[in-house]
């Protein structure tokens, strides 16, 4: 096993190399360090590793959030994304963990590995916890734009990624939208409404934000822009919540010894909770293992997404897919 880091990428470089090294460690795995050499083996000095599962690739350029991706993947050929891109392409590793920008991994996830024949766009699913099972938001921030046949495509890629990896055998598809009856929504929203209605997925109809964490659908489907803003919605809610608990129970007239035992208990809770847990998420509908991790991830973070990474490349659950989607794309044309 043999996974690719993107260090460029990111708010935090260090942190990156720090959670890669861990995953090596840890997972007994070998590991590509694609980014600024000089930088690379200045953070490397510090850390306990195995050197003999440690390759550096020199990169000097990053793509950085405000470029435009296609003509930043065109013009900046040495930056850590083109290189570890390229590098997944020609099978030097089994996945890449990129914390950069999601346009530029989107755009070179197509353009540089390859899409699935038949899909038209990669797209980002996210697992969030609920009170009955964990909800897969699709898309998670891949594509702002989009129109009825594309969610279409899209449920279709997270109905057969919820039956191959997590061997859900009918996941009940449910459309984001203000409200739960038929016809809500903008025009986007209402016509897409009616083709997942027409269409062979188990689609239950629309879902309410506020229902999501308390309802049983397993894939929940919306565009880029809209589930982007679900997600950080729910992470700034859940972070504020934690915080507030924290602050109230430090002021509390508790003991210390409650105090340090219902914080225990607390932290145990929240987990499920923190999106550090996963680390990352697939690029679903590229012909390659890319993840995706939080911007802004720590050590932590990236060791999870490397752990992550592992499980999608063991399960060969992109191949299934492929196998899937390409199969039902002969059948219909």
């Amino acid at each position: 096993m043999k996974l690719i880091f993107d260090i460029n990428g990111g708010d935090n470089k260090s942190e990156i190399i720090k959670g890669a090294i861990e995953a090596s460690n840890e997972f007994d795995t070998d590991i590509i360090l694609v980014g600024r050499e000089d930088f690379i083996k200045e953070n490397l000095q510090e850390l306990d590793y195995n050197k003999d599962k440690v390759e550096i690739v020199d990169a000097k350029e990053n793509i950085e959030n405000n470029e435009d991706p296609a003509f930043a993947l065109r013009r900046k050929k040495d930056s850590s994304i083109v290189i570890a891109m390229t590098l997944l392409k020609e099978k030097k590793a089994d996945a890449l963990i990129s914390a950069g920008s999601t346009g530029a991994l989107l755009a070179g996830g197509l353009f540089i590995v390859g899409r699935i024949k038949g899909i038209k766009r990669a797209v980002l699913p996210t697992s969030i916890p609920g009170m009955k099972s964990n909800t897969m938001v699709i898309d998670s921030g891949a594509n702002m734009d989009t129109n009825p046949e594309l969610l279409l495509e899209f449920a279709t890629l997270g109905e057969v990624f919820l039956k191959e990896y997590y061997k859900i055998d009918s996941p009940k598809v449910g459309l984001l939208n203000v409200g739960s009856e038929e016809g809500k929504g903008n025009t986007l929203y209402k016509e897409t409404y009616k083709v997942l209605k027409d269409s062979n997925i188990n689609f239950v109809g629309n879902i309410e934000a506020r229902d999501i964490m308390n309802n049983d659908v397993d894939l929940l489907v919306c565009d880029g822009f809209d589930g982007n803003i679900l997600l950080k919605s729910i992470e700034g809610v859940v972070d504020f919540a934690v915080k507030n608990v924290f602050h109230s129970l430090e002021k509390s007239d508790l003991d210390d010894e409650s105090k340090a035992l219902f914080s225990k208990f607390l932290m145990t809770k929240f987990k499920n909770l923190d999106a550090k847990e996963v680390g990352g998420t697939i690029l679903l509908g590229i012909d390659g293992n890319i993840i995706k991790a939080h911007g802004n991830s720590d050590e932590r973070a990236i060791k999870n997404a490397a752990k992550y990474a592992i499980s999608i490349v063991e399960s060969n659950v992109v191949k299934k897919i492929k196998d899937k989607v390409e199969g039902k794309w002969k059948k219909e044309f």
